[in-house]
């Protein structure tokens, strides 16, 4: 139902803007975020938005370089990813939520499939 796009091979210090739609739904009113999961490392959280009035939210690790943003239907979420560094190479996932803004991996509505970012350097 939720399906990221926009990843891929990119050196250090390019910049990836990834997307995530749904498909067979709406999630108009859902908050939504982004983690990551790097290989043989835990989900994290990277950045999220609020569905009332778009507040947004940062780890520490994309702060500054991430920027998260929705689409004018609001059922569209972007990460615009600057400044990538080797360590940000992850599989990127989209989440939803309906009652609470995501930072935490368990407990969310809804996950999506999730996208590839390889960041050479």
């Amino acid at each position: 139902q939720l399906q990221a796009s926009g990843g891929g091979l990119v050196q250090a210090g390019g910049s990836l803007r990834l997307s995530c739609a749904p498909s067979g739904r709406t999630f108009n009113n859902y908050h939504m975020s982004w983690f990551r999961q790097a290989p043989g490392k835990e989900r994290e959280f990277v950045a999220a938005i609020s569905w009332s009035d778009s507040t947004t939210f940062y780890a520490p690790s994309a702060k500054g370089r991430f920027t998260i943003s929705r689409g004018n239907a609001k059922n569209t979420v972007y990460l615009q990813m600057n400044s990538l560094k080797p360590e940000d190479t992850a599989v990127y996932y989209c989440v939803v939520d309906r009652n609470t803004i995501p930072t935490m991996p368990d407990g969310v509505d809804y996950w999506g499939k999730g996208t590839l970012v390889t960041v050479s350097s």
